[in-house]
């Protein structure tokens, strides 16, 4: 029997919480927690922060490496370098860039990478959870640890583009775990 993986990229799921970067990181490290009440940050220096669930909207954007977040697409050369041999592996970080209501403002959330490669395929898969699934107005449902790892393990299985695309394989995995009658 296959053992289903339990990370997508940089999150993973460590003591039943699903933790997106390297919370084991010695000197401190950053990393961001998916909890009930919503997105817990928590920095390098110890500073922590709760984004409420329903003030997450219109998705969520996923960039990996450097210092700051990329404008451009979700690797930067660092990004790329750190799950590398060598002098790179493991530094740098990702960032979730999203807009928040109530104020309304663009937030952006720092988390430590792990030494180990993350794909693109992994990387594209899970920025488009994440969109999905804030833009379809269930931004909460990624707190609920069992969909949650149900839906990774149907993503962790997919290497290969699908027709339609990232899109379409994420929805496919969303909707497989949907309660019967939903």
């Amino acid at each position: 029997m296959n053992e289903a993986r339990t990370a997508l990229g940089p999150l993973e799921l460590l003591d039943s919480r699903w933790v997106l970067g390297d919370i084991g990181r010695s000197g401190g490290a950053a990393w961001v927690e998916f909890r009930p009440e919503g997105l817990y940050a928590r920095g390098r220096d110890g500073g922590e922060e709760v984004l409420p669930w329903s003030r997450i909207m219109l998705g969520v954007r996923l960039t990996l490496g450097g210092t700051s977040p990329s404008k451009g697409g979700p690797l930067t050369v660092l990004g790329w370098l750190g799950g590398l041999p060598g002098p790179f592996r493991g530094r740098g970080g990702g960032y979730l860039l999203m807009t928040v209501r109530h104020p309304y403002e663009d937030r952006t959330v720092f988390f430590d990478r792990h030494p180990r490669r993350y794909s693109l395929t992994e990387l594209a898969l899970l920025q488009e959870l994440l969109s999905q699934t804030v833009q379809d107005g269930e931004a909460a449902r990624l707190a609920d640890g069992d969909w949650l790892g149900r839906v990774v393990a149907r993503l962790s299985q997919r290497r290969l583009w699908a027709p339609g695309g990232i899109p379409r394989v994420v929805r496919d995995a969303r909707q497989a775990e949907e309660p019967a009658g939903a």
